[in-house]
């Protein structure tokens, strides 16, 4: 066991302090990563604050972690010493079932193992990437291309995936319009990768405060929810909805918004139950439906994009004695567009 210095919530509702972790030595197929940077995601605050439902403490949450590998296992072939790595939500699974075999790790019918609030195969918890060092299975790191910063590829584990992977199911490309309900850490990475993909892309936002950085992320269009306007203007008019918010929303006024065959995607999870009527999707074979993350070669593949179109996070640098008033900020909408801890503030 090696011992490392982290940020942890030692009680549900409690603030985060410092504190140290044991992580496990490096094993045949590990590799032992140095965090540089770690990305703080909305599910940090849902799970610290058991608004998920009940959770494993003390948690050291983070799962848009970007480091550099400084040990191998002797059976590790994917990664060498020096390596640009990331590690996102999760960190095993059983590799066994349909999902795990077509690469869809991210639903494995055995449920993949988090990389944080979760057990590993030996029973011990997992702890995220609020710490100085992390053990992963080489199986379940991918790689950093050169060309994006470190920095701004953290959160591209969970915010970059998250949207990629939905954007890319539903045949994103030229000639489709897509809307991005929500620009937050999700909802802006969502307009830029939607863009870089070729759709037209239309904001849909509470109000129009973030209307010009949404206009130089790549939006087309941009409207305000609190509008009424807005739904009357725009009333069958997309192919794929994204819904990045993490609270209920209107669900029948926004399925209006779709074509036929129109699909409305939900990637953001409220802590409160939502209600729908099926007269909501029952017109124009609308579709309402939702998504996790991404396996794990879809992860690289989202990676190797971005590179490609120099697409990394909006973020906002901070020290480690900076999370609690991050996760407030992150609470009040006060953030643009990504909370990044420089972890060696630890």
């Amino acid at each position: 066991m090696t011992t490392v210095a982290a940020y942890a919530a030692p009680a549900a509702k409690a603030p985060l302090e410092r504190t140290t972790i044991e992580r496990r030595e490096t094993g045949e197929n590990d590799v032992l990563i140095d965090i540089k940077f770690a990305g703080i995601c909305h599910s940090d605050i849902h799970q610290a604050r058991e608004g998920w439902g009940k959770a494993t403490f003390p948690m050291v949450p983070g799962h848009e972690i970007a480091g550099i590998v400084s040990e191998v296992g002797p059976g590790v072939t994917k990664f060498a010493v020096g390596d640009r790595v990331g590690v996102g939500c999760m960190v095993d699974s059983c590799r066994e079932c349909d999902n795990c075999k077509a690469g869809l790790q991210q639903y494995c019918v055995k449920a993949p193992t988090w990389t944080y609030n979760d057990h590993d195969k030996d029973g011990e918890p997992t702890y995220g990437g609020y710490s100085e060092k992390i053990v992963v299975d080489e199986n379940y790191v991918v790689r950093i291309p050169d060309s994006l910063p470190l920095d701004v590829a953290a959160p591209l584990l969970c915010a970059g995936i998250t949207t990629y992977s939905p954007l890319k199911h539903w045949n994103t490309g030229p000639g489709k319009k897509v809307a991005v309900v929500g620009l937050g850490g999700l909802g802006h990475m969502g307009v830029k990768i939607a863009h870089a993909l070729g759709a037209e892309v239309t904001v849909l936002s509470q109000s129009l405060r973030k209307k010009d950085d949404g206009v130089r992320l790549g939006a087309d269009h941009y409207h305000a929810t609190s509008d009424p306007a807005t739904f009357e203007q725009l009333k069958g008019t997309f192919d794929l909805i994204l819904n990045t918010v993490s609270a209920p929303v209107d669900f029948a006024a926004f399925l209006s918004l779709l074509r036929t065959d129109g699909a409305m995607v939900n990637v953001g999870l409220p802590e409160e139950p939502v209600q729908i009527t099926l007269q909501s999707i029952f017109g124009n074979r609308r579709s309402l439906s939702s998504s996790g993350i991404g396996g794990i070669q879809e992860t690289q593949e989202m990676l190797d994009f971005c590179a490609e179109h120099g697409l990394g996070s909006e973020i906002e640098l901070i020290r480690a004695d900076q999370i609690n008033e991050a996760y407030e900020r992150v609470l009040a909408s006060d953030v643009r567009y990504r909370f990044v801890i420089d972890t060696s503030t630890i």
